[in-house]
């Protein structure tokens, strides 16, 4: 059966940071939903391209050799698979993110327990 997705209402169902939330699948990929505050640690998915959209706020996208990029609210930005990078916010961001399924939020990194998210958590 089909049904429509509200992205407003799904955000309201969790508060915590840096934890994504499935709300769909789609050809392989899983469409998620993250709230995101502070910095991330810097990582890289050496498999998989990795996009952000900026729903709710801005942030800034670190990439390792580059320049930051600000992603500012209805902005979408892709980050090739092996690039070295972390996004962080100086407010809270809703953020969407489409990505491989089964995509580890820290690629490879070891990061603290509060960064490390579980796979495919469905909202």
């Amino acid at each position: 059966m089909i049904q429509k997705i509200n992205i407003t209402d799904k955000f309201d169902l969790f508060s915590e940071h840096w934890r994504p939330k499935t709300v769909a699948e789609i050809n392989g990929q899983e469409f998620k939903l993250a709230k995101i505050f502070g910095a991330y640690p810097w990582h890289a998915h050496a498999e998989t391209d990795e996009m952000f959209f900026c729903w709710q706020g801005e942030f800034i996208l670190d990439v390792e050799g580059e320049d930051s990029i600000v992603v500012k609210q209805g902005e979408a930005i892709v980050v090739p698979k092996g690039t070295v990078h972390r996004p962080r916010a100086e407010s809270e961001c809703q953020i969407l993110l489409l990505e491989t399924v089964g995509t580890k939020n820290n690629g490879s990194a070891a990061v603290d327990v509060k960064y490390d998210a579980p796979v495919s958590e469905w909202v």
